[in-house]
């Protein structure tokens, strides 16, 4: 039988993935990376760079799924809403490690703003998770959305000698895709276009701020 946790367990926990999300090299993923043995690509320096900068935007997107899922599941009314919330957030540390160690083998970094992200995120998923599990569901199938058209973009982009950065992001595009299906199919609202077209002006300041800093 399993043990209730009390509240300050709960805030350990809490505090526990968040080093986890924002500490760089923390984060453990459950699943192999999707890169495994491909070779690496002979890249040059200016396509090294811009690799570098998508995937960084990649690692700052699941610092900010991260801290939705983390935000919602402390908020969500139902507890198989939170249930499906915490086993998407383990899925998104996935995603989150795959991200971190390619940013190691391109010789580049994290974000210095994804604190200030994480902040913006799980205040928002918070905010979502009390509205009600409608719209906080809706919410996951709207940034999941988003997420998905930034990877279809950066997989454009990407050099198609580098197969490594490529599996990843074709991974992690299958995984949030499920996650779009999931949570519409759990009662999710649709937002209505303005709300999607303001979430996409968002995203798109955060990517152009990411890429460098």
């Amino acid at each position: 039988m399993s043990r209730q946790l009390s509240t300050t367990d709960q805030w350990i926990g809490q505090f526990d993935s968040v080093l986890r999300t924002l500490v760089p090299h923390a984060a453990q993923a459950a699943r192999p990376s999707p890169a495994g043995e491909l070779p690496e690509a002979s890249l040059s320096e200016a396509e090294r760079e811009h690799t570098v900068g998508l995937m960084r935007i990649n690692h700052t997107g699941e610092v900010c799924a991260q801290a939705l899922y983390q935000g919602q599941g402390l908020t969500a009314k139902l507890p198989d809403t939170r249930e499906q919330m915490e086993r998407a957030a383990q899925e998104e540390i996935d995603h989150l490690a795959w991200c971190d160690a390619r940013l190691q083998e391109l010789e580049g970094r994290t974000s210095l703003l994804n604190p200030l992200f994480y902040a913006a995120s799980f205040g928002l998923g918070a905010m979502a998770g009390a509205v009600g599990d409608r719209v906080s569901l809706g919410f996951v199938a709207a940034t999941e959305e988003q997420v998905g058209r930034h990877l279809d973009e950066h997989l454009l982009e990407l050099t198609a000698a580098d197969r490594r950065s490529r599996a990843i992001l074709e991974q992690m595009r299958e995984d949030e895709a499920h996650h779009e299906r999931w949570a519409l199919e759990a009662g999710g609202a649709r937002f209505p276009l303005p709300v999607k077209l303001g979430m996409r002006l968002v995203s798109k300041v955060m990517t152009q701020s990411v890429y460098r800093i």
